[in-house]
């Protein structure tokens, strides 16, 4: 009786709580959307780190972690390698040989790493051979290719073809070099990343550089969901097992800090913002209902004189700012739903935001995330909001005596 009582009475103002219900929808979806946004780029950011820089896992020696030098080569890399190619929750592995160099063009100079690589296996654990735009991945043909990025190439004014000389410190500690041809250009979200990387087949740097081995093992796993946190930590511990004590096996968190708390926020941040929207909508709701309420007073005052106690008259208000608030809710994220499965089919292009944002690894066109326990999260604090804005409108009435009530007039 209660419920139909409220509901009724919800109604009879349909102006007001046609507003107010319209005025909930807009700023839920607009709630929705801004969270899906953020939601979004931050897990764009972290698939694109761990595809293009830090992989899953990376095995590498703890003192070259420390400090990088190009003789701390990882200890018995080969067992480690044909361990993991036995993993089923392994995709891929590679291994890489590194050096801190410099590459020269005819006109200009830049520092780089380089990374040596087997074509094959480096392909198979970054996207980077479907990422070049111009010229051809690395293969066993011709002699000493490299790819670089469409950054450097621009900066050195390379096209393809065009020689280059790197030059680095070998392991006997000299200054070592040789004049490559560029083989092909790619592109990656990440601006610092491209700026920074060119490859080499490993067996070309390995001969100059006068030594063996690798530096790191880059891990992907089956599996490519960065939130299983707590499987990708049990495989890391696994794997330090398995390999020598001077190896270190890190996961993506470890290996970027800045991703894990990023993670770690995301939740935060979401919650900032449907907190303000709550809190706007929920001094909404108490107007609304103070007006409803103080329109009603000589209703209310007849109620509990005719015998109507006073927790019925309670609930009653309670029970139409919760419809209220339940009608918006429902209304808000059905509409969101909608307008967030649009947006992860066309994407939201970035425009002129996006040569900032790819410092940061974030692509040019963003997919919003919401998942169905933030769509009931949201739908759940909407109504518990009005429920709690319709404490002092119903506090209000009942601290007046009925014949007094009954007296006012507004």
């Amino acid at each position: 009786m209660i419920i139909k009582l409220a509901w009724r009475n919800l109604w009879r103002n349909r102006l007001r709580t046609g507003i107010m219900i319209s005025a909930m929808v807009f700023g839920l979806v607009g709630v929705v959307v801004l969270m899906g946004f953020l939601s979004g780029m931050y897990a764009n950011m972290i698939d694109n780190a761990i595809a293009w820089q830090t992989s899953h896992l990376q095995v590498q020696r703890s003192s070259y972690i420390d400090t990088p030098d190009i003789k701390d080569t990882l200890v018995a890399p080969a067992p480690l390698l044909e361990y993991l190619d036995q993993l089923p929750e392994v995709a891929a592995t590679s291994g890489r040989y590194l050096a801190e160099g410099m590459v020269a063009s005819a006109r200009a100079t830049r520092g780089v790493r380089i990374n040596g690589i087997d074509a094959d296996r480096e392909a198979a654990v970054t996207p980077i051979a479907g990422h070049i735009l111009q010229g051809q991945w690395l293969d066993d043909q011709g002699r000493h290719p490299v790819v670089v990025s469409r950054k450097t190439a621009q900066r050195l004014q390379l096209t393809i073809g065009s020689k280059v000389v790197l030059t680095f410190t070998d392991a006997q500690g000299e200054v070592s070099g040789a004049a490559f041809r560029v083989r092909g250009l790619y592109h990656t979200p990440s601006s610092t990343f491209d700026d920074n990387n060119l490859f080499v087949r490993i067996e070309d740097l390995q001969a100059l550089a006068g030594g063996q081995g690798v530096h790191e093992i880059a891990v992907r796993l089956v599996d490519n969901d960065y939130r299983q946190i707590a499987a990708l930590q049990a495989l890391r511990d696994r794997l330090q097992q398995h390999t020598a004590p001077d190896n270190r096996v890190r996961d993506w968190q470890q290996i970027q800090p800045l991703l894990a708390s990023i993670l770690a926020q995301s939740g935060t941040s979401n919650a900032i913002i449907l907190a303000i929207y709550v809190v706007a909508m929920g001094f909404g709701i108490i107007n609304i209902m103070l007006m409803s309420v103080f329109e009603r007073t000589r209703e209310f005052g007849v109620l509990m004189a005719v015998g109507m106690q006073k927790h019925k008259v309670f609930s009653l208000i309670i029970a139409e700012s919760t419809l209220l608030g339940g009608c918006g809710g429902l209304i808000g994220v059905g509409v969101s739903m909608a307008v967030i499965a649009l947006l992860s089919y066309t994407g939201i292009p970035l425009g002129d935001l996006a040569e900032g944002l790819n410092a940061f690894g974030v692509d040019t066109l963003l997919y919003p995330h919401v998942t169905p326990t933030e769509y009931g999260f949201i739908f759940l604090t909407v109504v518990g909001a009005s429920l709690l804005a319709a404490l002092y409108p119903a506090r209000h009435i009942l601290k007046q005596r009925p014949v007094d009530a009954m007296a006012e007039k507004h």
